[in-house]
């Protein structure tokens, strides 16, 4: 089911190159700007997991302290000034390829070989995060929106270079929810549909018709729909985000010891929130629970991450 969502790059470790951790830069954050986070004794899963296979429970009880976290994603504008002031080049660009949802391409652009288990996820020579669908793709008008096509390794080097890190899972949870409480998404436990529009996400038939009733066939603005009472933007829909913590399912049956095999041979991390891609009828992952891991070197048309910072 994880494959729906997006699947695991994987590339061989001989292939990867090494991308530069650029040095920490005063004042290149936005710690500033970032929303303060109570700590103190919160959870993190559920004990009613919806997906059970992806570690939904159960819930445990963990101990915060309190940590400042962006109260969105980290836009193209801002990457694209990481990138001019430090030279980084993304694992995408390393490879010189990436995955992309078919539907945000015309046609079939050279290069490009769908992938076996998943024919929506179409692998296409030259997507980066400067051009998300390959060549010809331009992010001139989304500079506002999260920038998409990035590894866990390029978005640890973002937030080293702004003085920052990635949440963990317990501390993203606890920022959707808007503290130490019972909710199902940011917003509270009303079901998002066509007609009651909480995020970005898929509306219509997937994968072959997207109606696009919130607004946006892809990404949205990074500030866009309503916050949390904390402020917080686009927790649930819009891209994934990449998370501090390995991924791990917490049980001892046959399929999680399998899962968690597959995880640690490649160094899986957790993403949290869903995206514009996910809906209830087969990708339920845009509760604040859901969870789902990928190889720390996987991109994507739906992947971006947001930056926290210790007080």
């Amino acid at each position: 089911m994880s494959d729906c969502c997006r699947p695991s790059i994987n590339v061989a470790r001989g292939e990867r190159g090494q991308p530069v951790l650029p040095e920490p830069m005063a004042g290149a954050g936005a710690a500033a700007a970032a929303i303060r986070v109570e700590g103190g004794e919160t959870f993190v899963g559920t004990d009613a997991p919806v997906i059970a296979v992806d570690g939904e429970g159960p819930r445990r009880r963990v101990r915060l302290h309190s940590f400042l976290l962006e109260p969105e994603t980290v836009t193209v504008e801002r990457f694209m000034r990481f990138v001019e002031a430090t030279g980084y080049r993304t694992e995408a660009e390393i490879f010189g390829w990436s995955v992309v949802f078919t539907g945000m391409t015309e046609g079939e652009p050279a290069g490009t070989a769908t992938l076996s288990q998943t024919p929506w996820w179409r692998r296409i020579e030259g997507a980066n995060w400067k051009q998300p669908e390959g060549p010809g793709s331009s992010i001139a008008d989304r500079l506002d929106h999260p920038v998409i096509q990035v590894s866990w390794n390029d978005a640890v080097a973002f937030a080293r270079w702004a003085g920052g890190r990635l949440p963990t899972e317990a501390e993203w949870e606890h920022a959707a929810r808007g503290g130490n409480r019972q909710r199902r998404f940011p917003w509270g436990d009303d079901e998002p549909s066509d007609d009651a529009i909480f995020c970005n996400i898929w509306q219509g038939r997937f994968p072959v018709h997207n109606t696009a009733r919130d607004g946006y066939p892809g990404t949205a603005p990074a500030r866009s729909f309503a916050p949390n009472e904390l402020g917080f933007y686009n927790l649930s829909g819009n891209v994934w985000e990449w998370t501090a913590d390995p991924f791990r399912v917490r049980s001892l049956a046959r399929a999680a010891k399998a899962r968690n095999e597959t995880a640690r041979r490649h160094d899986e991390k957790v993403l949290k929130g869903g995206s514009f891609l996910c809906h209830i009828s087969y990708c339920y992952r845009y509760r604040i629970a859901a969870r789902m891991g990928l190889s720390p070197d996987s991109g994507s048309s739906n992947t971006g991450f947001r930056v926290a910072y210790d007080i």
